[in-house]
């Protein structure tokens, strides 16, 4: 989907300098209302993910650790509803630019092969581990998945994503930075297995 050579964001660092901007909200007046936007934002065209300022955020301020957790949450789901509707409506002109832009056109293609058998679970892996959501979205408009799955995934896998984080901050405190930072992604592929084997069970008794 992306033409070979093509500019995208991450071309001239500019993903680090995204990155130290985002982080430099952690100390703003209104950072908590840069969360929520951070986190509406990223589930639909912006590419750094909102854990970075809830983490510096709850590491400054751990008893709000969950207060932070549920406006990235709540953010978050929010904009993976405007991201269906790029998919949906404005992909031609708004969404396919979002997607050549931040270098994920292969991706996208991958995930509508995804959605034709395993939407759902597609969904919820991409809500909770560091697989760009807002491809997931964007594609769920696009190849015309249920609005009502694209909520209840995102909401499972986000809010698990951002409260467990909130949960080992409000606990152990900035220590446990290092240790998030470190073993972020086998965190969440062993908490995404207990997500998904627990889904299966629901089914499985409910069935």
């Amino acid at each position: 989907m992306t033409s070979k050579g093509s500019f995208h964001f991450y071309t001239f660092g500019a993903l680090r300098r995204l990155y130290e901007w985002v982080l430099s909200w952690a100390h703003k007046k209104y950072s908590s209302m840069a969360l929520f936007f951070l986190s509406f934002a990223e589930s639909s065209f912006f590419p750094i993910p909102p854990d970075v300022l809830q983490i510096a955020l709850s590491v400054s301020k751990p008893k709000k650790s969950f207060f932070y957790a549920f406006i990235s949450s709540v953010g978050s789901v929010l904009g993976g509803i405007l991201g269906y509707f790029i998919g949906l409506f404005l992909f031609d002109s708004i969404g396919s630019t979002i997607i050549d832009t931040l270098g994920y056109g292969v991706q996208f293609d991958k995930v509508g092969g995804l959605y034709s058998s395993f939407a759902f679970i597609a969904i919820l892996v991409s809500a909770f581990t560091p697989i760009p959501y807002k491809v997931f979205t964007i594609a769920a408009g696009f190849w015309q998945v249920g609005l009502i799955p694209l909520i209840l995934a995102s909401a499972i896998g986000r809010s698990a994503r951002f409260f467990i984080v909130a949960t080992l901050i409000y606990f152990f405190g900035p220590k446990i930075k290092v240790f998030i930072d470190k073993y972020f992604n086998i965190l969440t592929i062993v908490f995404l297995g207990l997500l998904i084997s627990g889904f299966f069970a629901i089914k499985h008794f409910l069935g």
